[in-house]
């Protein structure tokens, strides 16, 4: 049993800063102080070190969020669970199938993070970036904020989208609107929206508890993808998205 006077008191309260940044991202120091139990000027001397560090990085609206040592941090932890070490063989197996990006990312705040890739041999080809960041509203993410609980969905969505492109649904209405109709269909195809040339076909990963987890989607170049092949990939993404959720212990027909 550990004694609790080995604890260091100051580094238990930057690890509680560090969690409630994680949970509440692009929140101000003074909400922080309050979730945590701090004094505001103490909040902000360990916010103010963790910044320096990268633990935390400080928006425009004086906001905060987690920084690029805990992103380098978090995607060193993740290959080594199961997720990845499941998510690699089938991403593989459907990018030689494709011939195409295959991509899995997951819930991160208020955003989709990638956490693995796999990417053809063929020159031109849509370039993965693991440890990149994409709005959830917007795109292949879409299938992973669709299963999500609706209060995640009312919080992710904004009342004012971003237009990315002109094919970007430009208003709350039409995206709630798609993330219903990918609920019934059980994929996300989307055509253009975070980048002109882009076609994405996405399907959600599901955990033992029913939970959607990630997003596993392909990702091509759109003069290459063609109607008569996009159901062919629908279904291979469908399938590979399944096979990893049963490989994550969840039971098909369960939601």
């Amino acid at each position: 049993m550990v004694n609790e006077n080995y604890q260091v008191e100051s580094v238990s309260k930057a690890f509680d800063l560090l969690m409630a940044v994680a949970r509440y991202p692009h929140s101000g120091v003074t909400d922080l102080a309050k979730k945590t139990d701090l004094t505001k000027s103490r909040a902000f001397r360990l916010l103010h070190t963790m910044e320096q560090r990268q633990v935390v990085i400080r928006d425009k609206e004086n906001g905060y969020r987690l920084g690029n040592s805990m992103l380098v941090l978090g995607i060193t932890a993740s290959s080594q669970i199961d997720l990845v070490k499941l998510a690699n063989p089938i991403l593989e197996e459907l990018c030689q199938r494709v011939n195409e990006t295959v991509q899995l990312r997951i819930l991160d705040g208020n955003e989709a993070l990638c956490i693995a890739k796999c990417e053809p041999s063929r020159d031109l080809r849509v370039h993965a970036v693991v440890g990149r960041r994409r709005p959830l509203y917007a795109g292949s993410p879409k299938a992973l904020l669709a299963f999500q609980p609706r209060e995640t969905i009312e919080r992710c969505v904004p009342a004012k989208p971003e237009k990315f492109t002109s094919n970007s649904l430009g208003t709350r209405g039409a995206i709630l609107a798609e993330l219903s109709k990918i609920q019934q269909q059980r994929y996300c195809l989307s055509r253009g929206e975070v980048s002109d040339q882009l076609v994405s076909i996405a399907a959600p990963v599901f955990a033992m508890d029913g939970s959607a987890i990630a997003a596993l989607n392909v990702a091509a170049p759109a003069f290459r993808t063609h109607d008569s092949e996009l159901e062919h990939i629908i279904r291979l993404v469908t399938s590979s998205a399944e096979r990893l959720s049963v490989g994550l212990g969840w039971q098909k027909g369960r939601i």
